[in-house]
């Protein structure tokens, strides 16, 4: 612990091996904390946040006078994290200010899948943030799970299929119209993914990414992989559940995509539905989801923690930024 912060706790915590999940963070008590305190104290204090990240995986600063977009925008500077530009995400979201995004924008009704950002596309973020300006009516969470705990949940049920999963990978399919479709999770369009209205930009873009491209009359067919599910992280020594597989095949449904054909094994067979469905469980049951307060920052690690977001009823406004 530093000095000018504290660690507190929230009911919806989890420990493992002795470690709270998320670890929260707040001022110290009756001590009035302006703004420009708390980004001059994320500057000092980068070496023991950064530390505590690494330790949970998850750091929830609340309590803190983070107001509105631009507040947020400070905050992620004061961190210092080089900016991930979105390119090749599924979700439809706009930027707000510098490097300020609005978290998924698809309907209140709908539950946006655990997954880990990105985690079908080799660029991917290493540290995302989400900042609540608004507090949901109600629902609205934002679930978070730790990926190693599912690895090994996946790996003693289910050896033959983590071993299938680890020898050939996932293949990701998605068919993208050619603007953003604001009424699907995955209603991203080609030319916002690849930042360009340009077929051939476009192309070269997506093999730069390791994706293929198969142009439809009103839109893409993108073709990802064979890609890694499982990954090794040397720093804690640990396998990781890095993958989009739940959320593609319980998820990617809208008009052109059918979520079952979004994602196969590596050798294009099929996945067993029964495992995705108990794995999707055991997302649920490992995951910790606390209430949004307005000002919360949330920064996850997110090789080590995958999140979701629960349907609810407006208002709600949160914010996202990924780092490299």
């Amino acid at each position: 612990m530093s000095g000018s912060l504290v660690e507190t706790q929230i009911p919806q915590q989890k420990l493992y091996s002795g470690i709270q999940f998320p670890l929260v963070i707040s001022p110290p008590p009756a001590v009035p904390f302006t703004f420009s305190a708390l980004t001059k104290t994320i500057e000092a204090e980068k070496p023991y946040l950064d530390a505590q990240l690494r330790k949970s995986g998850a750091v929830l600063l609340r309590g803190f006078p983070v107001n509105t977009a631009s507040d947020f925008n400070d905050v992620v500077e004061a961190f210092g994290f080089e900016e991930l530009p979105y390119v090749g995400g599924a979700a439809p979201r706009t930027n707000v200010v510098g490097r300020v995004f609005t978290a998924n924008e698809s309907p209140p009704d709908q539950k946006i899948p655990f997954h880990h950002e990105m985690a079908q596309v080799p660029e991917y973020p290493s540290k995302l943030f989400f900042f609540c300006e608004v507090e949901p009516g109600s629902g609205g969470e934002t679930p978070i799970v730790l990926s190693h705990i599912v690895y090994e949940r996946m790996k003693e049920k289910y050896p033959e299929f983590v071993n299938k999963l680890e020898e050939h990978g996932l293949i990701y399919n998605r068919v993208l119209g050619e603007d953003d479709d604001p009424s699907s999770p995955i209603g991203r369009g080609w030319k916002s993914t690849f930042m360009t209205k340009d077929k051939s930009i476009a192309e070269q873009r997506a093999t730069k990414l390791g994706m293929k491209l198969e142009w439809l009359e009103d839109g893409v067919k993108s073709i990802m992989g064979p890609i890694p599910a499982i990954k090794y992280i040397s720093t804690t020594q640990r396998k990781i559940w890095f993958n989009s597989m739940v959320a593609a095949y319980t998820g990617w449904e809208d008009a052109r995509n059918d979520p079952v054909k979004a994602v196969t094994f590596g050798d294009g067979s099929p996945l067993p539905a029964d495992i995705i469905h108990d794995c999707l469980k055991i997302l649920e049951e490992e995951s910790v989801a606390f209430p949004w307060r307005k000002g919360d920052v949330l920064l996850l690690d997110n090789l080590a923690v995958l999140h979701s977001r629960k349907s609810f009823t407006p208002p709600r406004r949160v914010l996202a930024s990924l780092c490299k």
